[in-house]
């Protein structure tokens, strides 16, 4: 039996929002200290400062994220990487259960759109020209939007060369 490896790294676009409120809770930090150390000398300002240093840290790490696909024998892992110092295991799944793996904008989707299925995105979240997200269709109630590579593609195509769409 061979056996396939394929891993591909995505990068999710930061969102408007997390930006916002990582520059918001730098700021309250900064404010915290100064106000600590100058109108609340002691415990107090410090704690303040202290909470507000660990919301930074949290909403730092939720800022930046990174998908990785991998790829071992009819099964894809992804992993979440956050801040490209934390990694978190967030689905696996088998190829047996997969339905259909096509473009998003292929004709191929077109009896799945309206379905009513739970949506995961697994993807860098921009609609680029000519598109390169996929959708998977998995076991039936879960629609999956990837971002592969072409080598990803292929390894899934050799497995389910019938469920496989590149149009």
């Amino acid at each position: 039996m061979s056996e396939s490896y394929v891993e591909c790294l995505v990068a999710r676009k930061p969102s408007f929002v997390m930006q916002f409120l990582k520059i918001l809770m730098i700021m309250l930090t900064v404010v915290f200290v100064l106000v600590g150390f100058i109108f609340m000398p002691g415990i107090p300002g410090l704690l303040l400062a202290a909470v507000a240093a660990v919301g930074v840290y949290f909403v730092y790490l939720n800022a930046s994220i990174e998908y990785e696909y991998l790829y071992v024998d009819k099964e894809i892992s992804i992993d979440k990487v956050m801040a490209k110092s934390r990694r978190k295991n967030a689905a696996s799944y088998s190829m047996e259960q997969m339905e259909i793996f096509a473009p998003l904008n292929s004709h191929r989707l077109d009896s799945y759109r309206n379905r009513q299925m739970k949506t995961v995105d697994y993807s860098s979240g921009i609609a680029a020209q000519p598109e390169r997200r996929y959708m998977m269709v998995w076991n039936g109630d879960t629609r999956i939007i990837l971002e592969p590579n072409a080598e990803l593609v292929k390894a899934v195509q050799s497995v389910a060369p019938r469920k496989v769409f590149t149009d």
